[in-house]
């Protein structure tokens, strides 16, 4: 799966994916910097500092995190990333997905993800999503994305004790309800 390409669709004018490079942490970091960003999310002190370098050197380290930018001003609104690929499941994940907080509630995390999951689709049969059971923002944007709630999960996906909830959307159902 191919993960150093801007992902963007014609229809599509919202947003725009590009893959997260060294020089994008300050512009990045200024759209994290937002407590109420985090303050449902398990890592509630990620607006700090030092936490978010740690945040953004994972996100360059998996070679799979993409910028989020909005199509008509062309500023960094968020970033999202693919995690967790598993070829003999075919499955992957997308996650760690934040957006500035002027852009809650409308299209624009709906369009990101349209556009991460149409790629992903192209090689893997299934997607997730790990989101924190206190994270109620994130949980309603993953239904409307048609998701459905699998699990329930103690530890994250890299083992650490931190419960999750497991959503899941299917190639057939992705399909079926986004021709």
């Amino acid at each position: 799966m191919n993960f150093d390409f801007e992902l963007r669709a014609p229809n599509n004018d919202l947003v725009i994916l590009k893959p997260i490079g060294t020089k994008d942490f300050e512009k990045l970091f200024s759209v994290a910097s937002d407590p109420l960003i985090w303050e449902q999310h398990p890592s509630s002190n990620r607006y700090k500092g030092e936490i978010f370098r740690t945040f953004f050197e994972d996100a360059l380290d998996s070679g799979m995190a993409y910028l989020i930018i909005d199509a008509e001003n062309e500023e960094i609104i968020g970033s999202s990333r693919y995690y967790a690929m598993n070829e003999e499941n075919s499955s992957i994940a997308i996650g760690y997905t934040f957006l500035a907080r002027k852009y809650w509630g409308g299209r624009h995390n709906y369009a990101a993800k349209k556009l991460m999951l149409d790629h992903a689709f192209t090689f893997f049969d299934k997607v997730f999503l790990h989101i924190g059971p206190q994270n109620i923002r994130s949980q309603m944007a993953t239904l409307k994305l048609g998701a459905v709630k699998v699990g329930e999960n103690e530890k994250d996906h890299l083992g650490h004790d931190r419960p999750n909830w497991e959503y899941l959307i299917t190639r057939e159902e992705w399909l079926k309800n986004n021709p």
